[in-house]
């Protein structure tokens, strides 16, 4: 018995030695920053929460129906091949507004012929350890960084691993003017080599004045966290992107809440609107939206087009992979809201002619195999 606490006590210790050390876990909101947002709102007990109650308490019976599903049903939570990506490079590299997806959240806007990046997440799984947790549907996308053009502007939603990714960052870091997050995420990036003065932090509501483009930070309902001890200690949010011929709006991660009417009333209409629909659970509802709740929420927020994000990369809930984009396009189809669904890695014309979703992700029943086409860039 003794021994097997001595062994229990020595792995206990190198966990917490290895969040302590490894830059992966990212840093911690200074003591001058934690007693600033005592005098918000949304932070209580040294924790910031969200506009309402959001209860994910972990009982017993949850906790073993969590154990059951991850045994069963594996069969559809991801492709059963590889997805194909095809980048147009001459597109990305171009001066014309435009959207390009990388899967999940990752996404690249030119707008007012500045270059804007949110969630960069290219690495091959959404974990502090690339050994362990789900596995990219594509190949590793961590080469995409090198071939990007400058970054004007990186926007982060919020600090966890499927959103702000360390290996990403590292690569980025020396490609981007600047970056724009949530309170407290600043400590992160700071510890990974980014100065202080490429990061302006924002509370919800703040606009910043970036080059010509407003950039507002919105509420989401959500939570935040990178280790065992740090859970909320920074902030949440979406983002609101206005440039001259185009209102954007980006949800980031959460639930389905009255913030969304909020946003709309003071940013809307948007003319395309990036909402979360992936990542699912009766178990988990407060912080992640289903697919019907995403199509209300661009109602919501006045949105003409809609794009259904945080799916096509990652298996992170115990749904099949499809049924976000399924579900999604066939409640759009009911309240006739105008949904794309590009493939990975394809480059879409912000020109008000979107194409209808082509329904990409059927093909991959058929035995495929990944290539990577570029052109160079002019």
């Amino acid at each position: 018995m003794l021994y097997l606490l001595i062994i229990i006590s020595v792995l206990a210790i190198g966990i917490i030695l290895f969040i302590t050390i490894h830059p992966t876990f990212g840093g911690s909101p200074s003591k001058q920053d934690r007693e600033r947002y005592r005098y918000f709102d949304h932070y209580k007990n040294k924790e910031f929460v969200n506009q309402r109650p959001t209860d994910m308490k972990m009982d017993v019976p949850t906790i073993l129906s969590l154990m059951k599903d991850s045994l069963t049903g594996k069969k559809d939570r991801s492709p059963m091949n590889p997805i194909p990506i095809s980048i147009d490079w001459d597109k990305i590299h171009s001066v014309e507004d435009n959207l390009t997806w990388f899967g999940h959240s990752t996404i690249l806007l030119t707008l007012d012929k500045r270059k804007i990046l949110i969630d960069p997440m290219f690495g091959p799984s959404p974990s502090p350890v690339s050994f362990v947790g789900s596995k990219r549907y594509s190949e590793n996308l961590l080469y995409v960084i090198e071939k990007l053009p400058q970054i004007d502007v990186v926007l982060i939603t919020h600090d966890h691993y499927d959103h702000l990714d360390y290996p990403s960052i590292i690569r980025l870091k020396n490609r981007v003017d600047h970056f724009i997050v949530p309170l407290g995420v600043a400590a992160h990036l700071m510890r990974w080599g980014v100065k202080e003065d490429q990061i302006t932090e924002c509370n919800w509501w703040d606009e910043v004045k970036w080059e010509g483009l407003t950039i507002a930070s919105v509420p989401s309902q959500h939570f935040s966290g990178r280790g065992l001890f740090n859970r909320n200690s920074t902030l949440w949010n979406g983002w609101v992107i206005l440039g001259v011929n185009q209102r954007i709006y980006t949800s980031g991660d959460g639930g389905y809440g009255p913030h969304f009417k909020q946003i709309g009333e003071k940013y809307g209409p948007f003319d395309l609107t990036l909402i979360e629909g992936g990542q699912y659970d009766k178990r988990w509802s407060a912080i992640h939206m289903q697919p019907e709740e995403s199509v209300q929420a661009h109602l919501d927020v006045r949105g003409k087009n809609m794009m259904l994000i945080h799916w096509g990369a990652f298996t992170l809930a115990y749904h099949s992979w499809t049924d976000p984009v399924e579900r999604a396009i066939h409640a759009a189809e009911l309240n006739k809201v105008n949904l794309i669904a590009p493939n990975v890695g394809e480059t879409v014309d912000l020109n008000g002619r979107f194409p209808e979703p082509s329904s990409w992700w059927k093909a991959l029943s058929t035995n495929i195999s990944l290539k990577i086409e570029s052109s160079t860039p002019k």
